[in-house]
């Protein structure tokens, strides 16, 4: 495969509420805790330098600080800061306001950066855990959304953008109803939603709803996962690259998969941010979506994939009066 760059210019952009734009392509950072920090900052250097300018990082990965250091080797290179969109997360233990604005000035801190473009809370509740468990595991002090606490929350991260530290907010794992009670409550809107997406599973209506909202949905998992922890397996999770539709349309381009995964999704609309740390990987997921697309019938096609085949269930979120983790999701359209 050549190593020859891409041009940054070329790659497809979203236009968010603000009138900023985000590269319809990113690489994640989550390790999945099979990837220590070296090896996520040598992907994100090698993706800089191949043409990605879309990074999403989190406190709570740790790797902030090898990201930090590849940011800096390519700024240093001549990458222009306005170029890049790096993204960040609060995660679920800084839910107090003063701790989360602490944590993300050390985000900002590790990263070398002076301000984030995106700056999400990473789950829309304060129930956090330890790198590793597994998925039986259960913070004691867990509890369900409480909209009163995470508006406190909220206001602590719109002082940011007050500031000038964060361009953007972003919710992340949240559902139709709490975006609703949000959006009615925000001074700062949020303008971007991640969440889990990929063709098994497409979240129609929650997508629909940010869009109609001016929300640009970024998805993780957007291949399906492959490398995902252990605790986020279950015996009927599907895999997206060996849908029947999804390999015919494979055959069709005479590309793999993957490469269809991604096309669907910058399509669709979302801007998928999958994972990869080995350069063969990151650098034919943006070749992917540069060229080639489905045609109209393909995009119909894949249509027919979703199964709502949810993978990361979250079951390590859970409080004590919790039935299943769908009650994570608000699946009957009501907040617990």
């Amino acid at each position: 495969m050549s190593i020859t760059p891409i041009d940054p210019a070329k790659v497809p952009r979203h236009v968010l509420a603000d009138g900023s734009t985000l590269p319809a392509i990113g690489i994640g950072t989550f390790g999945s805790d099979r990837y220590g920090p070296d090896e996520i900052g040598a992907a994100v250097l090698g993706a800089l330098r191949y043409g990605y300018r879309l990074v999403d990082c989190a406190s709570v990965y740790g790797n902030e600080d090898t990201i930090g250091r590849a940011l800096a080797t390519c700024l240093d290179e001549g990458v222009r800061r306005p170029d890049l969109r790096v993204m960040s997360k609060v995660w679920n233990d800084a839910h107090d306001p003063d701790r989360a604005i602490a944590s993300t000035m050390t985000s900002l801190d590790k990263l070398g950066l002076d301000y984030l473009d995106v700056l999400y809370v990473h789950w829309p509740f304060p129930n956090s855990h330890a790198p590793g468990v597994g998925a039986d595991s259960r913070d004691p002090a867990a509890r369900p959304y409480h909209h009163d606490e995470f508006m406190r929350l909220w206001r602590a991260l719109e002082s940011l953008v007050d500031q000038g530290l964060v361009r953007a907010l972003g919710t992340s794992n949240t559902t139709i109803p709490k975006l609703e009670r949000l959006l009615s409550d925000a001074r700062v809107a949020p303008q971007v939603n991640e969440m889990e997406l990929h063709p098994c599973f497409q979240q129609g209506r929650l997508f629909q709803f940010c869009l109609d909202h001016a929300i640009q949905p970024i998805g993780y998992c957007p291949l399906g996962s492959p490398s995902r922890p252990q605790r986020d397996r279950t015996p009927t999770d599907l895999s997206d690259v060996d849908q029947p539709v999804v390999r015919d349309i494979a055959a069709a381009h005479g590309c793999h998969p993957v490469a269809v995964c991604l096309k669907w999704a910058v399509q669709r609309g979302q801007v998928p941010i999958p994972f990869a740390v080995k350069a063969a990987q990151y650098q034919s997921n943006i070749q992917a979506v540069m060229n080639d697309p489905l045609t109209r019938e393909e995009m119909e096609a894949m249509a027919s994939v979703e199964r709502n085949n949810r993978l990361v269930k979250g079951q390590v979120f859970l409080w004590d009066t919790a039935t299943s983790w769908l009650d994570l999701w608000d699946v009957d359209g009501n907040l617990p």
